[in-house]
């Protein structure tokens, strides 16, 4: 296989993430420093490395979600000694990688995994994989502001792809949204928020595809059950926008 493909496998990152260590001369094959990205790995005899420590295929596939609470980084470990969701998770879990990111402030559904390749999927915008959450904003927030959230705002230049977004409820400058992207940019439901010149007070992730918190409790996780895996893989749709079930209540707190 690809080696991008096999260090995915052996669970030290996305493929773009493996694929920076290549780039970057960390990754040996059968002792000699491998930045070729076509280089194929023979996992029976070629001997790989990163940063000098060899590296092994993981062969079981394991799938985690979390219900991540406010104030943990999603980090094995953090230089500035902050709590980490790997801090909520049983020892073997360290093995797991996220997918995708909830920053500090944000809480609710990350899934973890050693599967590269799905990883990759629920991530890459080209598989327009929806992400459902429930937004609180403080802000003039007018149809206009709303219409240009739905049709795309511009960050750094670029615009966003279309969203759903819909008022649950509002008092005064006090807004509860439901907003549903297809992409993944860095703390991208808070830019697009500031973006039309609000803030957003509380972020939380409430699915992925047709993956829902439910009823997990905060600071709590669980493993996947095979049909949520199954109906995970079956949503992700190269090149078309995949409509999911949004499972999310309509009312109240969503």
């Amino acid at each position: 296989m690809r080696i991008n493909r096999f260090l995915a496998q052996a669970n030290l990152g996305s493929r773009r993430q493996v694929e920076e260590y290549i780039s970057r001369g960390k990754v040996t094959v059968n002792g000699k420093i491998c930045q070729d990205l076509s280089t194929q790995i023979d996992t029976a005899n070629d001997i790989v490395t990163y940063d000098n420590k060899v590296v092994h295929i993981q062969n079981e596939l394991i799938y985690i979600m979390l219900n991540k609470p406010l104030d943990y980084v999603v980090t094995k470990s953090d230089e500035y000694g902050r709590k980490t969701v790997y801090d909520l998770l049983p020892e073997f879990a360290r093995a797991l990688n996220p997918v995708g990111r909830l920053d500090m402030d944000s809480e609710g559904l990350l899934i973890l995994t050693n599967d590269g390749d799905l990883a990759n999927q629920i991530t890459h915008p080209r598989y327009k994989l929806e992400k459902v959450y429930k937004v609180e904003v403080q802000g003039n927030l007018t149809k206009d502001a709303i219409e240009k959230l739905r049709l795309g705002v511009e960050i750094e230049g670029i615009k966003t792809q279309s969203a759903r977004v819909f008022v649950k409820s509002h008092v005064g400058d006090h807004f509860i949204l439901r907003i549903t992207i297809r992409e993944g940019k860095k703390r991208q439901i808070r830019r697009m928020v500031e973006a039309v010149n609000c803030k957003v007070l509380h972020l939380k992730r409430l699915q992925i595809g047709d993956i829902n918190l439910d009823k997990l409790p905060i600071g709590m996780w669980r493993f996947l059950k095979p049909t949520e895996i199954i109906s995970l893989k079956r949503s992700i749709s190269p090149g078309s926008f995949h409509k999911t079930g949004d499972n999310t209540k309509q009312n109240g707190d969503v």
